[in-house]
Parts: structure tokens; sequence; C-alpha cells
């Protein structure tokens, strides 16, 4: 028998909000339910997201989004990454980038992530009451540097490269519309054409950086194309800067709500490492991940046929009582912690080891400098819900 999620309205600003109230109403409804405004199948607990996530019956497959023509742009950097394919390709993709982190980038990058971390944080206002943006100041330039010197191109491209980020990223939300899609196509250009030039200027000046190895990459004779050089360029920072901003500012703004979480941390009792796992579980930056069934297969006794889609539902999965006690218990000592914030399968994350290093460097240097801090007002959320974050976080010192 099908069950349907009638509770839900993404657009809702109410859920926006919080969201977590419905998604406890869609799992007591039943681990697999049918959206028909979606038309979508939703898996919401952490066993049938897990089942999704894991099960090769269902995969990745890229649809063109209409006019093909004009949002060329846009597609052409989807349809050659390794996110939005399956095996072969996605194989040969994975691989070539893999090889690429595999030389020793991520922790190359340790000192510099250090260097950086200290010198931001030695820039934020530290006088008796000063109050400065979270995010703004602090959280949404850091990822952007860290991809940026990974690359090879200048820190001071940052804030372009962040536009170009978020113009694109929007398009992931229900419901995009005529702006959004333009801003897109605008933002897919431009992108395109500057990774172009540092390609351009790598073949004949190597760097010791990661486009110049995604350039020299090679598996069995194979290497990347220039368009798949480019999609794989434009994920990396696209997927880089989105959730590391997003951990970073949920995750930051529920210790500060929670004061006494914030005091284990800071005491020493509990290690950064330890809680900024707790950090991605309990307000989860990404909220939706979409597969496409390529067979007829069951998820949680329920029959998915062969071209239906199904959504997983991240944030409902890690505030399931099934797999975490206290679910919506903001404890930053809690281990294990088998969230699903970098996925699981044949998709789980390839950034996922310098995101982490990341967020506890800078994680760590903000409280070294700033034990004491706490919200100074009203925090606005950003107006969406797939990828879940806050439009500032004003805090003081």
């Amino acid at each position: 028998m099908t069950r349907y999620a009638v509770q839900l309205d993404p657009g809702s600003p109410a859920f926006i909000a919080d969201p977590y109230p419905v998604l406890a109403a869609l799992r007591d409804n039943g681990p697999v339910l049918w959206h028909e405004p979606m038309g979508t199948w939703l898996a919401t607990t952490h066993d049938s997201v897990s089942q999704v996530l894991r099960n090769r019956s269902f995969g990745r497959l890229w649809t063109d989004w209409e006019p093909a023509s004009q949002m060329e742009p846009f597609n052409a950097l989807h349809r050659n990454q390794m996110m939005e394919n399956e095996p072969p390709t996605h194989t040969r993709l994975r691989r070539l980038v893999a090889a690429a982190f595999g030389r020793g980038h991520v922790e190359r990058m340790r000192p510099r992530i250090e260097s950086l971390a200290a010198s931001m944080v030695a820039d934020l206002p530290n006088g008796p009451g000063d109050t400065f943006d979270l995010l703004g100041d602090y959280a949404e330039p850091m990822p952007v540097y860290v991809i940026a010197d990974l690359l090879g191109v200048p820190r001071d491209d940052h804030a372009k490269l962040r536009d170009w980020s978020q113009a694109i990223v929007h398009m992931y939300e229900p419901g995009v519309g005529a702006l959004t899609k333009a801003a897109a196509i605008d933002a897919s250009t431009a992108f395109s054409d500057y990774v172009r030039g540092v390609v351009e200027q790598r073949r004949s000046s190597p760097g010791d950086d990661l486009i110049t190895d995604l350039i020299q990459a090679r598996d069995d004779g194979s290497k990347l194309s220039d368009d798949e050089l480019v999609a794989s360029v434009v994920l990396l920072l696209n997927a880089g800067h989105e959730a590391s901003v997003n951990v970073f500012g949920n995750g930051f703004h529920a210790l500060l709500e929670h004061p006494d979480q914030m005091a284990r941390l800071v005491s020493g009792e509990v290690s950064v490492e330890t809680a900024l796992e707790e950090l991605i579980r309990f307000d989860a930056p990404l909220q939706l991940f979409e597969r496409t069934a390529t067979a007829d297969v069951e998820v949680s006794g329920q029959l998915i046929r062969t071209g239906q889609k199904i959504a997983c539902l991240m944030g409902s999965a890690n505030r399931d009582a099934a797999a975490f006690d206290e679910p919506d218990v903001f404890d930053v000592g809690r281990d294990p912690n088998p969230h699903v914030g970098f996925g699981m399968g044949l998709h789980f994350c390839l950034g996922a080891p310098l995101a982490r290093l990341e967020l506890q460097i800078s994680i760590r240097a903000l409280l070294d400098r700033f034990p004491g801090l706490r919200l100074a007002g009203e925090s606005p959320r950003r107006p969406t819900w797939v990828l879940r974050g806050y439009e500032s976080i004003p805090v003081s010192t």
C-alpha cells in the first residue's frame, strides 16, 4: 500500500525556518512515502535513506534542463561531472579526480589552512562588545580561500567564485523560476570561461596545485576531457564551498544556542573532531539528495519502479530515533555518530577529508580567540530548504 506525504510543502516559510517537526511526522507516517506535488518518493528514515544510497539499483541520472540550447552552459557542467553520472563514467571520473587528491594535497593544505584561519581570526573585531557577522566575515570566505589555494587560483577572486557558486546551486531547490535559471546560466558561462583560462595557463606553466594534477591525471591511459576537467573543478568549488559554509553556520549557531555544549568544547572535555560530527548531524546542510531507480527495487517494503525518483531526506535520517539516542538533543560528545552528512556508497563525498580538516581548524581557531562568543541578534535563514543555511549570524565578543 502506498503511503502519501501530504504534510510536506518545501516552499513554506515555516518549514524552511524549522523543517524538523514535519520531518518527524513524515517518519511516523512511514519509511518511504509518495509526494505527488514533487512527483517523487521520499525516504524518511535512517535505514531507508541508507538503503537507497547503498543500492546500486539507484543512480544519479542527469536530465538536461530545457530549453536545452539556453541551458547548455548549466547542463554541460553537470553532464560532465562525477556526481551526476554512474559507472562506468562515474568510476573513470572519480578515479582521475581521486588520483589528484591522493597526491598529498589534503594534508599539504593543513599548514596553509592553519595560517589562513589564524590571520582571519586576528582580523576580526576583538574589543569589548564588538560585533561581527560569523558567516560574512569568516565562514563564507574561508572555504573559498581554501579551494582557491588548492586549485591554484588567486584568493582575490573569492567573491566572484562564491557568487557564481551560489547562483548555480540555487537551481537545486524545488520550483525554481526564470530569474534563477537566468542567473545560473550566466554564472555557469562565466565560471566555465574562468576555469578554461586557468587550465590554459597551467598547460603552459604547470604548478603545484590540483588543476595541474587534474590536467596530468591518467587512469589506464584515459584522461579528463576539457569539458570534464572544467566540470570537475566547478563541482569541487561548489560542493566544497556550500557544504562547508552551511555546516559551519548551522553547527556553530547550534553551539551558540547551547552554551552548555559550547562550554564542553571550549574546556577541552570534548574534542573538536568529535563535536564536528554532531555539528554536521544536528542541522543538516544538505537536506535532500535525489536518486533514480534503474530497475524495479524494494525499499523498506515499498516497490520503486524503474525510472521513478526517490529523494533521500538527509535531515530526517539524521534525526531518526532508530539510529540516534535522543536525536533532537544537541550533544557535542555524541559517539558513535552515524550521520549521513557525507552520503554513503558510490557517491560518498570525495572531499570529506578536506572538509573535516578545514572545519576542525577553523572552529578551533575561532574558539581559541573568542571562547566567550555569543549571539548578538536574530540570524535570518536563507529562503532555501535543500541547501539549508543562514544569511548571517551576528555575534559579539
